[in-house]
């Protein structure tokens, strides 16, 4: 009814009713809700009913003569006036939605039903109108349309939303023969805060990187999140990768800056891998899948960098993943009598003496097919896996039946120091495990030691101190491994039950030549007999580096000076040559200083 209608249609066949009175007619006019608007045959309003003057604000005086199109808000395509009145010649009846305008100005979208009405010859008499304002059910169906395509936490387009604005930009710059860029962004060390400060925290750091990210580029840029800490960015129609190498850096900075939540001032650096389109990838999802394994390079380059994709780095992402697909394999395959697992361990010299006075358990895998493989490759990707939690158990178990073993070849003064690692220190069944296999093979807490790294102290303090605390109320010897490569807190490390500091391998591996290791040999010892802590240098390889610590005054010395790691079944006559009269005491170097 709201354009210039077009000819008569054919008469309909009267249905036949229920006669209504007058009177019952005019009151449902007059009190229903929904408004309703008459027009003559010409289209010329010649009624209306309360309601439409309360949904338009207009009076029946004001509109009266008027064509209905005076109420259009011009944001209603013309093709569908042209099917209304399509319609109505046709069939008399046209229902559907158009948006007006009200007297105030304001446009709201209506659900309209229109019928013709026609006398007994069909020549049409009126239009009849009734309508209803749509415009809570359109804000509920299009928040249900945001919550679909948009994530609820930081109200940027989540992964559904950014797959399809991916492939329509891809099909763009496919035409036009140009480049796109994607980064994949996941912050380093997220976890931690959702662990140690609570998820709450977490979401409005991610609400802050968010933001960062998306002031950071283009209005037509496309930034999304795609789930926990990693988003997309999408930099379409870019002239080279030195753009996105530009951008890249650009994100890098406005990332890298403190973020206040609440009472938490927090630092986020982020991680970036970036494909580009074509030669990275002509479809979404192989972008995608590239991006990922670049972004997982930057994080073994250190994290906090960005690096571009490469097939290389496709080649070593399939290598890691069957390396843990036979990790996983191996780790679930273990049993009583059978393991691809095995125990090597390296003696600990005490220089003053000159007496092996402990060993450290090290893990070592022997693969069917991949052979040995180092524990530098496994290690890592059992942490990253949470694979380290069985296999640290098995660990566990396995050093104390040696331990055992030991006690019952007569060898009653040796100690084993097992590594204990992050993901083991925070599981709440560590202190059950300990206990269970010391008094299952019979042993007592100071027949081992326990080593954590310096950066494994410092993840969740808190939890750290109240579960070393325990272990050394039993009497279990603690030590601190790899001290010195981490970034500790020396106010928070002397408040630990620590009693051996071990000083890392990188820095004795050069004391001979590099004054800087030597000075921080020399702070290192000095600082652990100044806190009542036995000294462990690891690394040892030759009689200069031993004579060197034992001027320092450093107590234990552990390497392959004295041996490398040996297999479990040699340990026991190793020690026993070594207990010989004269052999031990040739390794002996007398404390000086």
């Amino acid at each position: 009814m709201q354009a210039d209608r077009p000819g008569a249609a054919a008469p309909l066949s009267d249905e036949v009713g229920p006669a209504l009175s007058g009177e019952v007619l005019q009151r449902v006019f007059l009190q229903s809700h929904e408004a309703v608007l008459v027009c003559d045959a010409a289209n010329r309003i010649v009624a209306a009913n309360p309601a439409f003057v309360r949904l338009t604000g207009y009076t029946l005086a004001e509109v009266a003569g008027q064509d209905p199109k005076f109420l259009a808000s011009g944001r209603t395509d013309p093709l569908v006036y042209e099917s209304m009145w399509q319609a109505l010649q046709e069939t008399g009846f046209w229902q559907g939605e158009i948006w007006d305008r009200r007297k105030d100005g304001s446009v709201f979208p209506k659900w309209v039903s229109i019928s013709a009405l026609r006398d007994a010859a069909g020549a049409i008499l009126n239009y009849v109108a009734s309508f209803t304002d749509v415009s809570e059910s359109r804000e509920a169906a299009d928040r249900l349309v945001h919550l679909a395509y948009h994530d609820p936490l930081t109200h940027l387009p989540n992964r559904l939303a950014f797959e399809s604005q991916l492939e329509l930009a891809l099909r763009t710059c496919e035409r036009d023969n140009s480049q796109i860029a994607l980064m994949l962004i996941d912050l380093d060390r997220f976890k931690n805060i959702n662990d140690t400060l609570g998820h709450h925290v977490g979401d409005g750091l991610l609400r802050q990187v968010a933001l960062r990210l998306r002031e950071s580029v283009r209005a037509s840029d496309i930034v999304a999140r795609l789930g926990g800490d990693e988003f997309t960015v999408v930099l379409p129609d870019i002239d080279s990768a030195l753009t996105a190498a530009s951008v890249a850096g650009k994100l890098q900075r406005a990332l890298a800056g403190s973020y206040q939540v609440g009472e938490h001032t927090l630092y986020a650096t982020p991680s970036i891998g970036i494909s580009v389109f074509p030669s990275d990838g002509r479809d979404g999802e192989t972008m995608l899948r590239n991006a990922d394994t670049a972004m997982y390079h930057a994080k073994n380059a250190g994290r906090d960098n960005y690096q571009f994709y490469a097939a290389r780095m496709n080649e070593a992402a399939g290598e890691r993943l069957q390396m843990e697909n036979a990790l996983r394999h191996a780790v679930s395959s273990i049993t009583p009598t059978s393991s691809q697992f095995s125990l090597h361990f390296q003696p600990q010299m005490h220089i003053e003496s000159g007496r092996i006075v402990g060993l450290e358990a090290l893990a070592r895998w022997n693969h069917p097919t991949l052979g040995q493989v180092p524990p530098t490759r496994f290690i890592a990707i059992a942490e990253e896996t949470g694979l380290i939690l069985p296999l640290g158990d098995w660990v566990f178990w396995e050093s104390c039946r040696h331990v055992s073993a030991l006690r019952k070849a007569g060898i009653a003064d040796i100690r084993v120091a097992i590594n204990i690692s992050a993901q083991q220190l925070r599981h709440e069944n560590l202190p059950f495990v300990v206990r269970g296999a010391l008094a299952c093979y019979d042993l007592q807490p100071s027949d081992i030691e326990l080593e954590i790294t310096e950066s494994t102290a410092m993840q969740n303090p808190e939890v750290t101190l109240e579960i070393l605390n325990q272990f050394s109320d039993m009497g279990i010897v603690l030590a601190i491994d790899d001290f010195g490569t981490g970034y500790s807190s020396l106010a928070y490390l002397k408040h630990l039950p620590i009693h051996r500091l071990k000083l890392d391998r990188s820095f004795v591996k050069d004391i001979e030549t590099d004054i800087n290791d030597k000075a921080i040999c020399s702070a290192t010892v000095a600082l652990g007999h100044n806190l009542g802590l036995e000294l462990v240098a690891e690394g040892v390889e030759t009689l200069e580096q031993r004579d060197f610590l034992a001027r320092l005054g450093c107590d234990v010395l552990q390497g392959f000076l004295y041996s490398k790691p040996m297999p479990a079944e040699l340990v026991v006559d190793y020690l026993r040559g070594m207990a010989e009269p004269g052999v031990c005491a040739a390794n002996a170097v007398p404390r000086q200083g």
